[in-house]
């Protein structure tokens, strides 16, 4: 990752990947948002104790409320969220070739898909990419062989697909 790129989580949780991004690469800024001060203030809290691992990256949190009660990680699950939220990804994206929005998500159904069509309703483009890491990619296809009892309720439909998504 380039210096000069800026990370916005938006709907963190407790801001895993935001840590992970801001300890393991060389972004500029790191910021990691969700719409619950509890939770904000846990994430800060991760911030300052992880803080000598973020090199010269930039690290803070905040409060962003771009929709009202709604758990973060059912964004794309739920249909009449994505609207908000392809509008909150717009909004957030500069017009320049180097501004990205990326998504980690699961089919869940046509609801993906839907979300993605009103992402190009919004003027974006997106990539969705099934195989997008070797490790991932391995034990999907070990837990949906039938012979493989490791974890005997897996559901392929929640297999994560990364989604970037770029203006036009």
């Amino acid at each position: 990752m380039k210096r000069s790129k800026r990370v916005l989580e938006l709907g963190s949780g407790y801001g895993l990947a935001g840590l992970a991004i801001a300890a393991s690469t060389d972004a500029f800024e790191v910021v990691i948002s969700d719409g619950n001060p509890q939770v904000i203030d846990y994430v800060q809290r991760n911030i300052n104790i992880n803080a000598s691992t973020f090199g010269d990256t930039k690290v803070k949190s905040m409060i962003l409320h771009w929709i009202e009660e709604l758990d973060s990680e059912m964004l794309t699950f739920f249909k009449e969220f994505h609207e908000c939220l392809a509008k909150t990804v717009r909004s957030l994206l500069k017009n320049s070739d180097t501004s990205e929005a990326i998504f980690l998500s699961p089919k869940r159904g046509d609801s993906l898909d839907n979300f993605l069509v009103k992402i190009k309703d919004m003027g974006l483009d997106y990539d969705l990419i099934e195989d997008y890491d070797s490790k991932v990619w391995n034990l999907h296809q070990k837990f949906r062989n039938e012979n493989d009892t490791s974890w005997p309720n897996y559901d392929e439909d929640h297999l994560p697909y990364f989604c970037p998504i770029n203006m036009l």
